[in-house]
């Protein structure tokens, strides 16, 4: 019987660092993208989470994270599947293959307007009083004459 070559480990190691798994979610109001470890490199909300709730728009994120984690690890463990199925690394993949986030109990839906003046990412910016720009730079001499003192950082 003949032995099983093992693949290249840098090739191995270029596909695993390349590989990139999406998922949208069914009404196409989150889109995000996890690497191969599952974590998280993009998240993108259309405007449709404006009609949504705050507990709907977590909701929606989750799900569509642990569908693209899912595909993430099925595709790692495809990657990984000629160095052998067993071991830490591969349970970890099967279990994040089957996890499944709790349910959360559904809260009572709050009353929605046609146009929301409580936004969390509202542009505020036209609201913020001017601020004079800070002093020029101070000389070293003048600085460590001052002494240690705690200014505002912005």
């Amino acid at each position: 019987m003949a032995e099983q070559a093992k693949p290249d480990r840098d090739a191995l190691l270029g596909e695993l660092s390349a590989l990139t798994a999406t998922a949208t979610s069914a009404d196409g109001a989150v889109s995000l993208s996890v690497n191969t470890d599952g974590v998280l490199t993009r998240l993108r909300l259309t405007d449709a989470v404006s009609r949504m709730s705050p507990d709907e728009i977590a909701d929606a994120v989750l799900r569509t994270y642990v569908e693209a984690q899912r595909d993430s690890a099925k595709r790692t463990g495809q990657l990984l599947a000629p160095l052998g199925s067993g071991g830490y690394l591969m349970d970890r993949l099967r279990w994040r293959v089957q996890f499944e986030p709790p349910t959360p109990s559904p809260a009572p839906a709050a009353p929605r307007r046609e146009e929301r003046t409580d936004a969390v990412l509202q542009d505020r910016s036209a609201e913020a009083p001017a601020v004079a720009p800070p002093p020029g730079p101070v000389a070293d001499d003048d600085f460590y004459r001052q002494g240690p003192r705690m200014d505002q950082a912005w």
